[in-house]
């Protein structure tokens, strides 16, 4: 981090189509939405720690900056962060680190995944550092310091996200095309469910050693070279659990080409666009999953921890993709 403070800001994520198919090497297709988590790193002038602020939680924590120990809840993710980034080889120095944050957590919009790329974004020095292997490290905080068995759907998404696009990700050749969002009069807004979940201790770790264990049952590497008729062929008790089954990105692939993610990195519009206008893609859209109902937005205004943040408005017509600014000297 240079001598000077920094702000950085990771949006939050959908899935339009592909759960699961990540870790599968199959393919699926994100975008970033308006809310997300902001984190400022102020430097220090003293001292050889990094102290954290958790402005959202009313959490503090201290540790180390040359050997971080390991800790649990969010301060597992800026710890295993730190620890990550000078493994990697980047030079980070003492600092204080501000989160502050409108994304629900546990609401499926991926704010570990948020947190995560803030963090790096605030810590490293690189103006311009490589995204994807970003996204590889933030990946592997999840694994190894908070014990969620993640793939590389959220961190891409949140990492490599444009505005007014979704991304078309392939997970075996980690190739990323933006794929444009022109809906018309249509929008995509996210609908809060009630529903809560944490990777480490939800199912998504018992979902991935199904998923391996289907690979085995089939004698396969993967679950994106099954054949067709694999759920069939599974034995008991993976024969009885669907998921596995919707795990094959081959129905999800089919899906993705009639949106137009299709075409071996080529750069594509919606097929729904070229067939039957703006409002027959909005509406294979909202047939796939995506809400056509408004959210409640944050007006402009205060984001909680008393940060200034945008105007509510729906998730498709402020794509946000995560940005560092440096606009204020250090103090003291």
């Amino acid at each position: 981090m240079a001598e000077q403070r920094v702000v950085a800001h990771g949006p939050g994520r959908v899935n339009l189509i592909g759960e699961h198919t990540d870790y599968n090497d199959g393919l699926a297709l994100p975008f970033a939405i308006d809310r997300g988590v902001t984190v400022t790193a102020v430097p220090l002038l003293t001292g050889d720690e990094i102290e954290a602020v958790a402005n959202d939680l009313g959490e503090r924590d201290a540790f180390p900056l040359a050997a971080p120990p390991r800790a649990e809840g969010w301060r597992a993710f800026v710890r295993g962060t730190v620890a990550g980034l000078q493994a990697a080889g980047h030079v980070l120095r003492p600092c204080r680190l501000i989160i502050d944050g409108d994304l629900p957590h546990g609401a499926g919009l991926s704010s570990s995944a948020a947190l995560g790329a803030a963090l790096c974004l605030a810590l490293v020095e690189d103006e311009n550092p490589d995204r994807i292997g970003l996204a590889k490290l933030c990946s592997r905080v999840e694994n190894d310091w908070v014990g969620a068995e993640t793939g590389l759907l959220d961190q891409l998404a949140v990492l490599c996200g444009e505005a007014g696009h979704a991304l078309r990700i392939d997970f075996r050749t980690l190739a990323v095309v933006p794929v444009p969002l022109e809906l018309g009069d249509w929008q995509l807004v996210t609908l809060d469910s009630g529903a809560s979940h944490e990777h480490a201790a939800g199912g998504y770790n018992e979902r991935r050693a199904e998923c391996r264990a289907a690979c085995e049952a089939l004698g396969v590497t993967s679950l994106r070279d099954a054949p067709p008729d694999a759920a069939e062929r599974l034995p008991e008790p993976l024969s009885r659990r669907r998921a596995p089954a919707r795990c094959l990105p081959r129905q999800p692939a089919r899906r993705l080409r009639g949106l137009g993610g299709g075409g071996r990195g080529r750069r594509r519009r919606p097929q729904a666009r070229r067939s039957g206008g703006r409002a027959d893609g909005g509406r294979r859209l909202r047939r796939l999953g995506a809400s056509a109902v408004r959210t409640r937005g944050r007006p402009a205004g205060r984001r909680p921890g008393g940060r200034a943040g945008p105007a509510g408005s729906s998730s498709a017509s402020r794509l946000a993709r995560p940005r560092r600014r440096r606009p204020a000297p250090a103090r003291p």
